[in-house]
C-alpha cells in the first residue's frame, strides 16, 4: 500500500469522491485552519505528488511545502485561487472542470436571460400576490429572440451560451482577448461591444485582466435598454459601479448569480426590483457535480495509470453525458 501516489485532498468533495481517493492514493486530508495546514504539510508535504483542489489557495509559498507536486485537479472550473502561471512555470499540470459544467451554466445564463428580461420573478409574484384580477394584463417583456447579445469570453461556457442563444434567434457577438475560429462577430473593444448589443452576459474567468473588466464605462454604453447577466464571477463587474448606475435609468435590468463579496449582497442589489439575483448556482445539479467529483478523480488516476476500465469509460464520454 506504500507504494500509492500520494495525494492532498485539499478540497471539499462529496464522500463518494473522497473515498475512491482514498482506495486509488495514499490520501492526506488537509486542515481546514490554514496555521494547521500550513503545519500538516511541513511535516508531510513532501512526496505529495498529486492535489485534488476546490477553494484552497495554490501559491508559490503552498507549492513550496509540496516540492514533488505533478498534477493539481480542481473540482472548480475558475481558477482565480491558483498562480497559474507559478504552477505552469514549475511544469505542474493543472486540471479543471470547466467542460464538465459548461452545460449547466449555459442553461442557468439562458434560465436568467429569459427572467430578467420577460420579468418572470415580478409576474410571479403578481399571481402569489393576489394583484392579477384587479391588475389585469402584466406589463410587456422584451425579447431574446430579437436582440444583439454580447459574450464576454468565448471559452467552453461562452460557446455554450451562444449555441442556446443562436437557437433562439438571438444575434450572437462576443469580446475576447483573441479572436476564436468562429463565425461569430469579434469586439477586441468591450465598450463599444456594449454600445452595439442589447445584452452582454459574462462567462469570462476571473484574473488580473478580467476584475472590475465591466465597469461604468460599460455599463453606461449597454444603456437603459440593456440587461447584464453575470454567470462568471462576481469581481468581474465593479459592483460599486453597477448600484451606481442602477440608481438611475442606467439600464433595464441584471440577472447576477454571482457577486463580489458572496454571501454578502448589498441591500441596493436585493432592493432594486430589476434585478434577478440567485445564489451562485450556475452549475448546482445532481448530475453536473458529480460530474465535476468523478473528473477530479480521473485525471488524477489518468496521470498516474490507474484508471481502470469504468473509469476510462467515464472519462472518453463527451462534456454533455457527463453533465447528464
Amino acid at each position: 500500500m506504500q507504494d500509492r501516489p500520494k495525494i492532498l485532498n485539499a478540497a471539499v468533495l462529496p464522500d463518494t469522491t473522497v473515498a475512491e481517493l482514498g482506495r486509488l492514493f495514499d490520501r492526506l486530508d488537509l486542515p481546514k485552519d490554514p496555521e494547521a495546514a500550513r503545519a500538516f504539510l511541513q511535516a508531510r508535504g513532501k512526496g505529495v505528488r498529486g492535489v485534488a483542489l476546490r477553494k484552497t489557495r495554490i501559491d508559490a509559498a503552498f507549492l513550496d511545502l509540496i516540492p514533488d507536486v505533478e498534477i493539481i485537479s480542481s473540482y472548480s472550473a475558475g481558477l482565480d485561487n491558483v498562480d497559474v502561471a507559478e504552477v505552469a512555470a514549475r511544469g505542474i499540470a493543472l486540471k479543471n472542470t470547466s467542460h464538465i459544467l459548461a452545460e449547466d451554466v449555459a442553461n442557468t445564463a439562458l434560465g436568467l436571460a429569459l427572467a430578467v428580461t420577460r420579468d418572470l420573478t415580478g409576474a410571479d409574484r403578481y399571481v402569489r400576490g393576489g394583484r392579477w384580477p384587479e391588475g389585469g394584463h402584466y406589463p410587456l417583456g422584451r425579447s431574446v429572440s430579437h436582440m444583439r447579445v454580447g459574450i464576454v469570453a468565448l471559452g467552453s461556457i461562452g460557446a455554450a451560451v451562444a449555441r442556446r442563444l443562436a437557437a433562439l434567434g438571438s444575434e450572437v457577438v462576443y469580446y475576447g482577448p483573441r479572436r476564436k475560429p468562429v463565425a461569430l462577430p469579434y469586439y477586441d473593444d468591450l465598450v463599444r461591444m456594449a454600445a452595439d448589443c442589447d445584452m452582454l452576459i459574462l462567462t469570462c474567468p476571473l484574473s488580473e485582466a478580467t476584475h472590475h473588466l465591466v465597469d461604468g464605462r460599460v455599463l453606461r454604453a449597454l444603456g437603459p435598454r440593456g440587461y447584464l447577466v453575470n454567470i462568471a464571477r462576481g469581481p468581474v463587474v465593479d459592483e460599486a459601479a453597477l448600484i451606481d448606475v442602477l440608481a438611475g435609468p442606467g439600464l433595464a435590468g441584471a440577472a447576477l448569480d454571482v457577486f463580489e463579496h458572496e454571501p454578502e449582497v448589498p441591500q441596493a442589489l436585493r432592493d432594486d426590483p430589476r434585478l434577478v439575483l440567485t445564489p451562485h448556482i450556475g452549475s448546482a445539479t445532481e448530475e453536473t457535480r458529480q460530474g465535476m467529483a468523478d473528473f477530479v478523480v480521473d485525471s488524477l488516476a489518468a496521470h498516474f495509470d490507474l484508471n481502470a476500465p469504468e473509469r476510462k469509460a467515464r472519462m472518453a464520454r463527451p462534456a454533455s453525458a457527463a453533465a447528464g
